[in-house]
């Protein structure tokens, strides 16, 4: 009987201490820290994103390809992939408009490398928010209120 006793003993007191533990340990949405969700580089509090059924997704087909020029010469080339929030509806006019939004987006990423936008940290908060604002204003140039984000899928820099 007390061969049964010691394990069955053993056992409950593991499950309550797991189950104290477990109870203690737990966070409730007060005590969460208010820091640690907060935008490093400004220390506001983040925005909520706005997930809207009235918006679909433009993926524009290929890559941009920027050179990095200094003095003269090639030091390194950053590729970025987009896609574009627009209205619903207007998906069929951007991918007509696509030809003249590349070549305003290509311009937009040229004036960012020539500034030193994609030296250092290039994909910092200020950077990469600098980079999709000047890409949204160029679009909607083209397009109108029928863009209403700039989205950077993908960006690699490499060295040469």
């Amino acid at each position: 009987m007390k061969a049964f006793l010691i394990p069955l003993v053993l056992l409950i007191a593991g499950t309550a201490a797991g189950a104290g533990a477990g109870f203690f340990l737990t966070e409730t949405p007060q005590q969460e820290d208010t820091a640690a969700c907060a935008d490093p580089e400004t220390m506001a509090a983040p925005v909520p994103i706005d997930v809207s059924t009235e918006r679909e997704y433009a993926k524009l087909n290929n890559q941009f390809i920027v050179p990095i020029v200094t003095e003269g010469r090639v030091d390194a080339l950053v590729v970025l992939s987009l896609n574009l929030e627009v209205t619903t509806g207007s998906r069929t006019a951007i991918f007509a408009a696509e030809p003249k939004l590349r070549d305003r987006f290509l311009q937009v990423m040229f004036d960012h490398a020539n500034t030193g936008g994609f030296s250092g940290n290039f994909t910092s908060g200020t950077n990469m928010r600098l980079l999709r604002d000047d890409l949204l204003r160029a679009a909607q140039e083209v397009s109108g209120d029928r863009v209403t984000d700039v989205l950077v899928i993908d960006i690699v820099r490499q060295d040469t």
